[in-house]
């Protein structure tokens, strides 16, 4: 018997479920305290989308600028060889235009991180607002 006062000489082998009932009350506790909590709703007025566009009032998206970098440093505006201030310049009038055109920007794979982030703090310290990355799926086997 486990509550005998003489020397035993094996193991306790009764399972001690005080740990297991001190869990299952606190996540009762839990549970009990959450549930209200829970059932409380907000409203969320989410905007409708207009899938529908006008297409006077649609923004232009038919000419986007593409920059190309290659991986020894030149630039190219729309197949267009540039230099870092002939593509400032650019990028400056881009974004006067209403509305301003997306940015395409192309990279070699082989092109540094380094080179394209600074195309990309150029664009946006000119004001250009909308600048993608275009990149391409690996074809298999290559």
């Amino acid at each position: 018997m486990a509550f005998s006062s003489g020397n035993s000489s094996g193991p306790m082998a009764d399972i001690n479920v005080t740990p297991l009932v001190d869990v299952m009350l606190v996540l009762l506790i839990i549970f009990i305290i959450t549930a209200p909590l829970m059932s409380h709703k907000v409203k969320v007025e989410l905007p409708e989308a207009n899938l529908i566009q006008n297409p006077d009032t649609a923004p232009d998206r038919k000419n986007p600028i593409t920059v190309a970098v290659k991986e020894d440093g030149k630039l190219y505006w729309n197949d267009e060889e540039v230099s870092k201030e002939t593509l400032e310049s650019r990028f400056a009038t881009a974004a006067q235009q209403t509305p301003q055109p997306p940015l395409n920007l192309r990279g070699d794979k082989t092109t540094k991180m380094k080179v394209i982030n600074e195309v990309t703090k150029i664009a946006q310290g000119q004001g250009m607002l909308d600048v993608g990355f275009v990149a391409t799926k690996d074809k298999q086997g290559q």
